[in-house]
């Protein structure tokens, strides 16, 4: 389990088959062999570690899934560690489960902030709720608008610095996990049990789509 703080920003090194070899300072410091670490958003195992890099296997899964199959030697990728019980919650329970990808529309200046808007996949924007948490590339943001096949977020200025979503352009592929929580509500109304219902969360406050 993750937060979407993003700890550092790693820089990959090589890519042998079904390999990434990622450069990294903070994220090393005390890594074991066999611990998570989250790369771009995806909870990946360290399987090889050494003074300056760390090693983590790609599956098939994870490359269709995600952007980490388009990593190459210079790449620069967002590094969070594992949530430890007594860390801080500072953005929202992120998993690392990628649930697919989007693309980037824009990016414009608002004020200090830069506004981005994605687009992506019909059945990842129904999860996507406005004022509610996404995961892009691992970073933990807060949803300002969506649409259908679309959605925008604000980057304030210390994300700009410490993440790596400015070094994208439109055009270029990002991880999305949409907020759990509403993943699992989502799911639980489609079933069509009794019970929690939209009308029922509409009614208390919750906004539904």
């Amino acid at each position: 389990m993750f937060t979407g703080i993003i700890q550092e920003i790693g820089t990959v090194k090589s890519v042998p088959a079904g390999k990434l070899v990622i450069a990294a300072e903070t994220a090393l410091e005390g890594l074991e062999i066999g611990a998570s670490i989250a790369v771009n958003g995806v909870c990946l195992t360290a399987t090889a570690i050494d003074k300056t890099t760390f090693t983590v296997d790609t599956v098939p899964e994870t490359l269709r899934r995600s952007n980490l199959g388009q990593a190459r030697p210079g790449t620069r990728v967002n590094l969070e560690r594992a949530l430890t019980l007594n860390g801080e919650l500072g953005g929202h329970l992120v998993q690392g489960h990628i649930d697919g990808t989007g693309t980037v529309i824009s990016k414009r200046p608002d004020g200090p902030a830069v506004l981005m808007k994605f687009a992506a996949p019909a059945d990842l924007t129904a999860n996507i709720v406005e004022k509610g948490f996404i995961a892009i590339d691992g970073t933990s943001l807060t949803v300002v608008d969506r649409d259908a096949s679309s959605f925008s977020v604000s980057i304030i200025p210390l994300t700009q610095i410490l993440t790596i979503l400015l070094d994208k352009q439109p055009g270029d592929t990002v991880n999305l996990e949409t907020d759990i929580i509403g993943e699992y509500v989502a799911q639980h109304l489609k079933s069509g049990q009794s019970g929690l219902t939209a009308a029922f969360l509409q009614e208390n406050g919750f906004p539904v789509t």
